[in-house]
């Protein structure tokens, strides 16, 4: 994990920089400013006129330290601008996931159980469906519906307050963006379900006199996980920094929105911090799914 994040902080870094212009080239360009000297005394305090090594030295150190640096735009701490949308962004990616687990695996289960039947291809319609429809297009659809039904948006304008009304606001968008990933979830299932149904050890449950579904849920599920666990948890790394149309869509202040802004105007202490935090959070799930195969699968073993 740290030689990944040692990597990514390098990667992020370079790459960010090497991006025609900068934060002083915006703003005097925005400003119709033509001195040059003016120009390199806001380098020189922004700390533009260093070389790379020097600042992401300077930037690690600060990490280290809990110091994000301060926002170019706002001239505020990047800690302060970051943590009030990660919650945001989590409440929204949470609720995705959670309407994709609670909806692909079942589904998956029951088109798998019941393949080839009026059931099973009606299911794997829906899930085709939500593979094929970009989010942004079915959020756009979900407002003009809302509009239609009810003369309402449900997009963010205040804070909500209270457990249900945040429940109300954020589980539109994620319903939006969580189709995508129950259609992935279910297919992956339905997939996997179909392969382990088909080995040796089921069909021995069943001549044994198992129930359809001690053999279904008990024996199959549990190691047709496996892969679906695997998904599910790069869906949820893929959520965290993925919800930049959504959160456009329903004007959602979250992280991937702001991310987009920041990069938008090179700000550079916002932006390599906020791919930083999304890169510590999809190497931490990953690291977290591999501890979690050898709870579902007890042949596997850690030394």
């Amino acid at each position: 994990m740290l030689l990944t994040l040692f990597g990514i902080s390098i990667l992020i870094f370079v790459m960010l920089r090497l991006v025609p212009g900068n934060i002083a080239d915006i703003v005097f360009n925005a400003a119709g400013m033509i001195d040059v000297a003016e120009k390199a005394k806001l380098e020189k305090e922004l700390g533009l006129d260093k070389s790379i090594v020097v600042q992401y030295v300077q930037w690690i150190g600060g990490l280290m330290h809990g110091d994000l640096g301060y926002s170019y735009v706002s001239e505020k701490p990047a800690i302060q601008e970051i943590l009030p949308r990660i919650p945001i962004t989590a409440k929204v990616a949470s609720l995705a996931l959670a309407f994709s687990i609670l909806f692909g695996v079942p589904l998956g289960v029951l088109s798998a159980v019941r393949q080839n039947t009026r059931l099973d291809y009606v299911l794997r319609v829906i899930s085709l469906s939500g593979l094929s429809i970009p989010a942004f297009w079915l959020g756009l659809l979900i407002l003009m519906a809302f509009v239609a039904w009810f003369g309402s948006i449900p997009i963010y304008t205040d804070p909500p307050h209270g457990f249900w009304n945040t429940l109300a606001l954020y589980s539109v968008p994620a319903m939006a963006v969580g189709f995508r990933s129950s259609a992935l979830v279910m297919r992956l299932t339905r997939s996997s379900m179909l392969e382990v149904l088909r080995q040796d050890y089921i069909r021995t449950a069943r001549a044994k006199g198992a129930t359809d579904r001690t053999v279904n849920y008990h024996h199959a599920l549990r190691n047709a996980m496996l892969p679906v666990v695997t998904v599910i948890g790069i869906e949820a790394a893929f959520l965290m920094g993925g919800l930049i149309v959504t959160e456009t869509v329903f004007n959602i202040p979250g992280v991937a929105r702001f991310l987009v802004e920041a990069i938008r105007w090179r700000d550079y202490p916002i932006v390599q911090n906020l791919v930083m935090f999304i890169a510590v959070v999809a190497v931490s799930i990953n690291f977290l799914i591999d501890l979690l195969y050898a709870v579902l699968d007890p042949r596997i073993r850690y030394a």
